[in-house]
């Protein structure tokens, strides 16, 4: 009995293992009775680890948002607000270039109606959004609420039913559970794609110490604060009875500072909040608001004008220091901190708005980082005060490296206007324009510091330093390096600064060319255009068959998606291999089938489908609905190789790999296979 059970378990679990439809998300539904004429509408969702379901507010240019259809709204009820999501998380999407915001585990969608058909007997709602991992899934669901017939509502916790039972798209509506005032819908999910997880979240806060510390260290090189440290430190030395206690309180100065500025990550984090960081750090004001703030700090460091806060407060501060003792030496850290704060206040500004785009706690993180790098000196230099001498003098150089810093904060302003016209889709800041902004910069650094422009505070010169010179050359360099990104270069080094090379006047660069290549002006079979790496593409299946069949080659179908990460850094970092890419340009006709492209199709084209019962109204609902008729499969990336009357030619379907051999044995394979038939 024990074997025989054994042998049932293992060949459910392999069958459940074999099986292509992906439900990552299960979900359950609830109504609550506020009012005679007020319900709230309640969707709870279940998500399996390491997915994520994306929210309402994840920006455009990344994965599908979350979107809510009220299918029987007009003149039955009014929507009371927008619908509110239980928490989210924020984070930065390397290949779309913009801050994602998703469920993790579990999540809640809550919307309250206002019903003004008193005949009203039920609510249908529409979701429609994406869940990923490894791969993408676009799902649509279907929900149903009864109304209630009257009284309180109550809360009842109903199991999700499992996606083997429900199929895709199926919509259970339970009857009226014990409690009137309470219904209970549950309904299958559609479609999941996965994404960062907490290794890259950690990485992400490292990151964010690392940039602090150095920014801390920038602002110690600055001419508001390396005086001090000579100052400060001898002070200290002086003012003690022993060089023991001198030690002693310029370590409780340096703890002080670090106090001051993790008091500003956290009352930062706390009157925002970390989600509203996040979704500020997306918004289109904001990032126009904080373009401006930038180029002001940057107009500062390079001598228009100084950014000072009033003397008034460095004075009442400074007055505070006389008292001596903790509470003095706490007071000497806070007059460095206003008295330095034209000079570290645009770098703490940048780095908060920088750290707020992470979310969470980097904020003080980034506080952290930044008061420990401007602490330090005075820590250090008090316990060996002979130090002191190794020093080099205050001059010229610091203003140097102030107006260095100013020119970098003036090519990070960009950045975030960047941002806003990404979101606006305004294209006027596409990728050509930026890219010309950036060198015109970097340029115009380089030569400040050849010594052939001087600005308003500089020091007279008779000569530049090597280290000053070594520097300029490597700004030189790189001002270079920036130049072919106007022919289409991919100038991976800024990956993620500029906006995407699709964004752009052209996606041939400047010339039209690409890098010479004469992709923009070849004939195309019809039905086709050029997809990634200037690859003959078809986005109609049946277009790309009879073309298939006209050069006799087999056929490579690719499930995609616009807003499918894994599947543009399959064709960045797999497709773009030498060996792969000669694959793909001779050997096979490439067939892109996106399963979210929303344009509607014609009237007479549109069906219910057979296999999931869905309505099929657009492009991305009909190569769905055939992704999952036809390979029982719902994920993106998916990949295929099939012969000319739709035969599958490889032992098994291909998803996301990022191994190249075996990526490349695998369409071999097919390949050969199809040769053989021929």
């Amino acid at each position: 009995m024990k074997k025989l059970l054994f042998i049932l378990i293992a060949f459910l679990a392999f069958a459940k293992g074999n099986s292509q439809i992906l439900d990552p998300a299960k979900w359950t539904t609830k109504i609550e009775k506020k009012s005679e004429t007020n319900y709230i509408l309640i969707f709870d969702a279940v998500i399996e680890n390491d997915w994520h379901l994306y929210s309402q507010t994840t920006p455009d240019g990344g994965p599908l948002p979350l979107e809510i259809t009220f299918k029987n709204q007009k003149g039955n009820f009014n929507l009371v607000g927008k619908a509110i999501e239980s928490k989210t998380r924020t984070a930065y999407n390397d290949i779309f270039e913009v801050n994602e915001t998703f469920f993790e585990k579990k999540g809640q969608v809550r919307q309250e109606i206002s019903i003004t058909n008193p005949k009203l007997t039920e609510v249908k709602v529409d979701f429609n959004y994406q869940v990923c991992k490894e791969v993408c899934i676009n799902i649509e669901k279907n929900f149903t609420f009864k109304i209630p017939a009257s009284a309180i509502a109550t809360s009842e916790t109903v199991l999700p039913v499992d996606i083997e039972a429900a199929k895709v798209d199926t919509t259970t509506t339970a009857a009226t559970s014990a409690s009137p005032e309470v219904t209970t819908n549950t309904v299958a999910p559609e479609k999941v794609v996965p994404h960062d997880n907490k290794p890259a979240e950690k990485r992400g806060l490292w990151s964010i110490f690392f940039i602090a510390f150095l920014s801390g260290f920038a602002a110690l090189l600055t001419p508001c604060v390396f005086p001090m440290i000579p100052m400060t430190v001898s002070f200290f030395t002086k003012q003690s009875k022993t060089k023991a206690k001198g030690i002693r309180n310029a370590i409780i100065y340096g703890i002080s500072i670090i106090a001051i500025y993790l008091i500003l990550g956290l009352v930062v984090t706390g009157i925002f909040g970390a989600d509203a960081l996040n979704a500020l750090s997306t918004n289109v004001w904001f990032n126009i608001i904080f373009f401006i703030i930038l180029v002001t700090f940057a107009a500062s460091f390079l001598g228009a004008f100084e950014i000072m806060l009033p003397n008034s407060w460095a004075n009442k501060v400074d007055s505070q220091a006389d008292r001596g003792g903790m509470i003095g030496i706490l007071f000497m850290a806070l007059a460095l901190a206003i008295v330095s704060f034209s000079c570290t206040g645009p770098i703490v500004g940048t780095l908060l708005v920088e750290a707020a785009s992470k979310g969470g706690i980097a904020p003080i993180i980034g506080m952290f980082g930044f008061s420990l790098a401007l602490a330090l000196p005075f820590m250090l230099f008090a316990m060996f005060p002979g130090w002191l001498n190794s020093l080099p003098k205050s001059g010229g150089w610091l203003n140097t490296v102030k107006v260095v810093l100013g020119f970098l904060e003036l090519a990070l302003a960009f950045k975030f206007l960047s941002n806003a016209d990404l979101v606006l889709q305004m294209h006027f800041l596409e990728r050509e324009v930026f890219l010309a902004i950036w060198i015109a910069i970097f340029g115009t650094l380089a030569f400040y510091l050849f010594g052939k422009i001087t600005l308003p505070h500089d020091s007279p010169m008779t000569h530049i330093s090597v280290g000053r010179l070594s520097f300029g050359l490597v700004v030189l360099a790189f001002t270079i390096y920036l130049i072919p990104g106007l022919w289409g270069a991919p100038l991976k080094v800024i990956s993620g600064f500029p906006p995407p090379m699709t964004y752009s006047e052209s996606p041939y660069g400047v010339s039209g060319s690409k890098g010479g290549s004469n992709a923009s002006t070849q004939v195309l079979p019809d039905g086709a255009h050029l997809g990634p790496h200037d690859l003959i593409a078809f986005d109609d299946y049946d277009k790309g068959v009879a073309y298939a069949k006209s050069v006799n080659k087999p056929i490579l179908l690719d499930f995609t998606g616009y807003a499918c990460v894994n599947c543009r850094k399959m064709e960045d970092y797999v497709w773009s291999d030498t060996n792969i890419l000669k694959i793909l340009q001779g050997e096979v006709v490439l067939i892109s089938l996106y399963v979210d492209d929303k344009k509607e199709l014609p009237q007479n084209e549109q069906y219910v489908s057979k296999e999931t019962g869905k309505e099929i109204t657009s492009v991305g609902n009909k190569w769905s609905d055939f992704q999952i008729t036809k390979f029982k499969a719902n994920a993106q990336p998916y990949y295929i190789i099939l012969d000319n009357d739709g035969n599958m030619l490889s032992d098994k379907p291909e998803s996301y790999n990022s191994d190249i051999n075996a990526y490349k044995g695998w369409l071999r394979e097919g390949i050969d296979r199809y040769k053989k038939t021929k």
